[in-house]
């Protein structure tokens, strides 16, 4: 897929981040439990849990004075697609730190496009070959891809593969690594972004 085609779906199919989160608070809000089977209860409570984790990130998040620094040497207009769900646990936990980087800046225009409605797309980002979100892909206004970055910082990742060569279970190494996500608050996450950001101005 070129970046015509991809920039179109986005202008047809991106939404804002507030839209993203008004859409999953009218989900949550508008679904009834006792229509749901085990698998889609255990999906509604992610929803739940991670709109509470948003919300609480969204309020506390102060972003660090170099971060804001480098973001206000972008001087030109870019397009950060982001790839996401709402169940996905590591997307509240990064998406809200993410938000609130672009509102920084009125040059950086944020869409976010669902996973499983955009399957196409989803496969031009894969990560080892998997479907993982969320993804952030940066364009300029040539289309030229600026940065990637997901499904999460690689602190985690490195935790999580020390975890699965313990023989760890993914429902433990999931309540550690968020765990972990609570303690470092962004700290590693604003780390990669203001490298990812620096080299694609330097480069550009």
């Amino acid at each position: 897929m070129n970046y015509s085609e991809l920039k179109k779906r986005i202008d047809e199919k991106g939404i804002s981040y507030s839209d993203f989160i008004n859409l999953t608070i009218e989900e949550i809000t508008n679904t009834s439990i006792n229509d749901l089977d085990p698998a889609e209860i255990r999906r509604f409570n992610f929803k739940n849990l991670n709109l509470q984790r948003s919300n609480r990130i969204g309020r506390t998040y102060i972003p660090g004075e170099e971060l804001k620094h480098v973001l206000s040497e972008i001087s030109e207009p870019q397009l950060w697609m982001v790839i996401t769900e709402n169940w996905c646990g590591d997307s509240a936990q990064n998406l809200p730190y993410i938000y609130t980087m672009t509102a920084l800046n009125p040059l950086i225009d944020l869409k976010v496009l669902t996973r499983d409605t955009n399957p196409d797309i989803m496969n031009e980002f894969l990560t080892n070959g998997t479907r993982s979100i969320p993804i952030v892909a940066a364009f300029n206004d040539e289309g030229e891809e600026l940065f990637r970055w997901g499904p999460r910082p690689k602190a985690a990742v490195g935790l999580i593969d020390q975890w699965k060569s313990e023989g760890m279970e993914k429902s433990e190494w999931t309540e550690k690594l968020h765990l972990w996500y609570a303690r470092n608050k962004g700290e590693e996450l604003e780390k990669e972004f203001i490298e990812l950001i620096e080299n694609a101005v330097l480069a550009h």
